[in-house]
């Protein structure tokens, strides 16, 4: 059975199919984990040390919050950010939910940034909320990534609105603020872009759904709710994070949306399920990744990771069954941060800062090493190296192999606003790291 990923569409290229063993065109990262929308680059020349005052072609301070990774296409550098006026005082939480709000007003942006200079082309101001829906402050109100393509920016901020922006005037083309689900600690599911569709996960504390939008008009083409059967009937258990990906499995293509205790496949056209998957789980946030006749995906919290048969058949419910899991590990698994696979290799990089390297066709494991502080932002893999950033502003650089090696760790920022909480972004040979606070361009001049 061939298992393949399909790329999502970049240089205003159609949709194209790419095989999972083959690198990525290294000239663009259009979405969340870029081109092939597993963390892989096939660029060759980053480099491996920098600082401050070395290898930095730019930096640009970004202003609001956002946790949102840079997407790249043409000259330009996207991310969306948000603006916060605060509130006199918090008051406290309800029994059973969120705390009411330290945030009165927020607005949206979508910022554009030269890549060559760094200079700043388009600060779009999308909307303005007032008295959103809380968002914890370990979170953002912009932390989905948005997703690029030929002449349009999908900028998304769960349920607060979806935008699509003109790249080249900046114009707002079409909104969606109709989509509701109380994400109780804020958005975190990227959108993605595939064939004529827009792809949405709204995993809340109340409702949980997938939809499909237009991208032309941003018209509903349809909505399917998850009707998970949870274990209690716990809204803090249902909420999840994750971002979807398009997959072919035995020439059928496949949407696949983790969530909250269950991870499901649908089909992008009709949002009809083919099957589920149940793992348990709450927050789940990383995505799926697919090779070596496996899905490999992780539950969130507690932590979980399963490899699972491509060509499993669901039962007559849509279920798989429990032989349809080949291996699973527990030890040292990411709640937040996504998997990378290289072949016949599966690295993990766990939420306290603990980098892993397991034998993706049996479970093994073949290293695991502490590094240092926690992480959040998704590593990537170029040039045969994996550069990892962490929330105190050091990014490790480590060989990839069945050896642990650190290449270098090299750090950016200092105070409290160092760090990173967006997962980088590869284009050519450059490396486009966001801060708390500011976007770097990291290369050789």
């Amino acid at each position: 059975m061939s298992t393949r990923l399909l790329s999502l569409p970049a240089l205003a290229l159609a949709t194209s199919l790419v095989l999972l063993n083959s690198a990525p065109a290294g000239d663009a990262w259009p979405g969340f984990r870029g081109p092939t929308a597993d963390g892989r680059s096939d660029s060759k020349g980053l480099v491996t040390t920098w600082s401050e005052k070395e290898n930095i072609l730019w930096k640009t301070p970004i202003h609001g919050k956002g946790w949102s990774s840079p997407v790249i296409l043409g000259k330009q550098v996207w991310m969306t950010t948000a603006d916060e006026v605060l509130a006199d005082s918090t008051q406290p939480p309800k029994k059973g939910g969120a705390p009411s709000n330290a945030v009165k007003e927020v607005s949206y942006f979508a910022v554009c940034v030269d890549r060559e200079t760094g200079k700043i082309v388009h600060d779009v101001k999308l909307g303005t909320e007032q008295k959103p829906a809380y968002c914890h402050p370990f979170n953002s109100y912009a932390s989905p990534t948005p997703f690029i393509e030929q002449g349009r920016l999908y900028a998304h901020f769960g349920s607060h609105g979806t935008w699509c922006v003109d790249t080249e005037s900046g114009k707002v083309l079409w909104e969606r603020k109709d989509f509701k689900c109380d994400h109780f600690r804020g958005p975190g599911s990227s959108p993605i872009v595939f064939g004529d569709n827009v792809y949405l996960i709204f995993d809340g504390y109340d409702v949980q759904y997938v939809a499909a939008l237009d991208k032309a008009t941003g018209k509903t083409v349809w909505k399917t709710d998850r009707k998970i059967k949870y274990v209690k009937d716990d809204g803090d258990i249902k909420k999840a994070y994750a971002t979807p990906v398009v997959l072919e499995v035995g020439g059928r293509q496949q949407l696949i949306c983790p969530s909250a205790e269950c991870t499901m496949a649908y089909d992008p056209k009709t949002g009809e399920e083919i099957w589920r998957i149940a793992h348990g789980g709450m927050n789940a946030a990383a995505r799926v990744v697919m090779g070596n006749g496996f899905f490999y995906l992780t539950s969130g919290y507690p932590a979980k990771l399963l490899a699972v048969k491509t060509d499993a058949k669901p039962d007559s419910t849509g279920m798989l069954p429990k032989e349809a899991v080949a291996w699973t590990f527990t030890k040292e698994v990411p709640t937040r941060p996504s998997l990378v696979l290289d072949g016949d290799l599966l690295y993990l990089m766990s939420d306290g800062g603990i980098a892993s390297c397991v034998e993706a066709t049996t479970g093994k494991m073949l290293w695991s090493e502490r590094l240092d502080r926690e992480f959040t932002s998704s590593p990537v893999l170029a040039n045969g190296n994996l550069y990892c950033c962490n929330q105190s502003g050091k990014i490790f650089v480590i060989a990839a192999g069945k050896t642990f090696n650190v290449v270098a760790e090299n750090r950016l920022g200092e105070g409290r606003d160092a760090g990173f909480m967006a997962s980088p972004a590869v284009a050519g040979d450059v490396l486009f790291l966001r801060s708390k606070t500011h976007l770097y361009a990291v290369g050789k001049k």
